[in-house]
């Protein structure tokens, strides 16, 4: 069996990003057939059967998606290996600015950097740790080579790639009456529950107030609001109220008994965390290979 073609497993990747032949050859810049041409030749090489083609799209197959898999961290490892190369020739930036929203900055993002500072030891890398809102807007004016948010949504002028997946919990200190109970709160109870939230144009507080408008419930005003999520959970483990915060974010509290999580039911929690940059620009450099990074550690599982 011959060697895969660096540039089919790019396109195998974001036929599975994008569920588009068609979309996916748009991103890469080359004509459908041409797409289709290099599709078909990789599965040739492989001898396996990669993508589903339907009238509705493109969909990966199991195999598909192990190969997907596998073909993240090589793509990770070949930019890496690119960025490392051009700076030692003293042609590539030895910066990379990056922004990420909290939850990401706190937990994701630092073990991301130091994989890629593993590869590429002259990149300096400076993080800025915001709310997604403001993410967005240093990616899109090009302040940042890349950000990282957690909002349900991407805003226009963004180009986005999920890198990993999260989802919020319903939390509150052990004296609290929902630590005891045994049936789930519904969306209807959390709506009317005053809340300890995030700011507006956090990801936190954008995704609990789109999944209780997609309930088709009306949250109530809120207890409290505090811009970090250390402060939410100091707030909560201090028996001043509820609040829905990220799993991520609020794990190791629940392992050691200082919060307890209450259980939802009628409510999605569920969220991707992306990646963003500017719309029509090719990421690329220590940029495009953090982003490798990050898609092959949300790959394998939180590091």
């Amino acid at each position: 069996m011959t060697e895969p073609d660096i540039e089919g497993l790019r396109l195998l990747v974001l036929v599975g990003e994008v569920g588009s032949l068609g979309r996916a050859a748009e991103r890469l810049r080359i004509s459908q057939p041409a797409a289709s041409k290099r599709l078909s030749a990789l599965e040739r090489r492989l001898r396996l059967v990669l993508v589903d083609r339907t009238h509705r799209g493109s969909e990966l197959t199991p195999t598909g998606r192990a190969v997907v898999a596998w073909a993240e961290r090589v793509l990770a490892e070949l930019d890496a290996l690119v960025v490392g190369a051009a700076a030692l020739r003293g042609e590539q930036d030895d910066d990379l600015d990056v922004a990420a929203s909290m939850t990401v900055a706190e937990h994701l993002a630092p073990a991301w950097i130091g994989a890629l500072r593993k590869r590429a030891p002259e990149l300096y890398v400076r993080l800025q740790v915001t709310n997604s809102e403001q993410v967005a807007t240093l990616a899109a004016a090009g302040e940042v080579g890349i950000g990282f948010l957690e909002s349900p949504t991407v805003p226009t002028g963004l180009t986005s790639r999920r890198v990993a997946a999260d989802r919020l919990a319903v939390v509150v200190a052990l004296d609290h009456p929902w630590a005891r109970r045994r049936a789930p709160v519904g969306p209807d109870e959390l709506a009317r529950t005053p809340l300890i939230v995030r700011e507006r144009g956090s990801g936190t507080r954008d995704t609990l107030d789109r999944a209780l408008q997609r309930a088709q419930v009306t949250p109530v005003r809120p207890l409290l609001e505090l811009g970090s999520s250390t402060a939410v959970r100091s707030a909560v483990a201090e028996g001043t109220g509820a609040a829905v915060l990220s799993a991520l974010a609020v794990a190791d509290d629940i392992a050691n008994g200082r919060l307890v999580e209450v259980a939802v039911d009628g409510i999605d929690l569920r969220r991707p965390l992306r990646a963003v940059w500017p719309a029509r620009r090719r990421l690329d450099g220590a940029a495009a290979a953090l982003l490798r990074v990050a898609i092959g550690v949300g790959a394998r599982g939180r590091p």
